[in-house]
């Protein structure tokens, strides 16, 4: 019986969700499977991949044949790479030890180029919700000064040097002026209704 390792769709319509399983070549995509491996979410970034490495090296070592995105997805996990060094130790030529030390090497190299590119994609968002928000101010200002009403300035009849030459030259004359003023105005208002009477 062939046996593939390949994918079967899973999710909802637009948003896949993948099983990773060893199953029956002549089986349907999402058919009857020998055995679930893991699970690979392509909606995530970077993608969200779950492996059982020990079982995928296991199905290769039994003779399945990955599909050309399997082999990517076995590639990226280390499935492959094991393989590969199981073999080195079958012929003789790693001991074990040695070939889980350089598995062990290469995942933690691994987890750091993931972790880089995680924290490059969180900066990225982060500087372009900052310029975001700087355009958004900048048409919220455009707008506020575009329906602000023009302000209104009142013309002065007189220009300040002529103000300045009328206004009384001393302390003492403009507060003679202040007490005369009220006591003209008074003067006057009684005359006038004097007259009238």
């Amino acid at each position: 019986m062939p046996v593939k390792i390949r994918l079967q769709r899973h999710g909802k319509k637009g948003k896949p969700f993948y099983w990773i399983v060893a199953a029956d070549a002549r089986s349907k995509r999402d058919g009857k499977s020998l055995e679930k491996l893991g699970t690979y979410n392509p909606n995530t970034n970077p993608a969200t991949i779950n492996l059982d490495i020990d079982g995928a090296v296991k199905w290769l070592q039994n003779g399945a044949q990955p599909t050309d995105t399997a082999k990517a997805i076995l590639s990226y996990k280390g499935a492959l790479l094991k393989n590969h060094l199981a073999g080195g130790v079958r012929k003789g030529a790693l001991t074990e030890e040695q070939a889980e030390e350089k598995f062990q090497a290469w995942l933690d190299d691994k987890a750091k180029r993931v972790d880089a590119k995680v924290d490059g994609l969180s900066k990225a968002d982060a500087s372009a919700k900052a310029k975001a928000l700087e355009a958004e101010k900048e048409a919220n200002e455009a707008r506020i000064a575009k329906n602000a009403p023009a302000p209104v300035v009142a013309e002065v009849e007189a220009p300040a040097e002529e103000a300045v030459e009328e206004a009384p030259q001393t302390i003492d004359e403009a507060a003679a002026e202040a007490k005369e003023a009220p006591v003209a105005e008074k003067v006057e208002e009684v005359k006038a209704s004097k007259e009238e009477e």
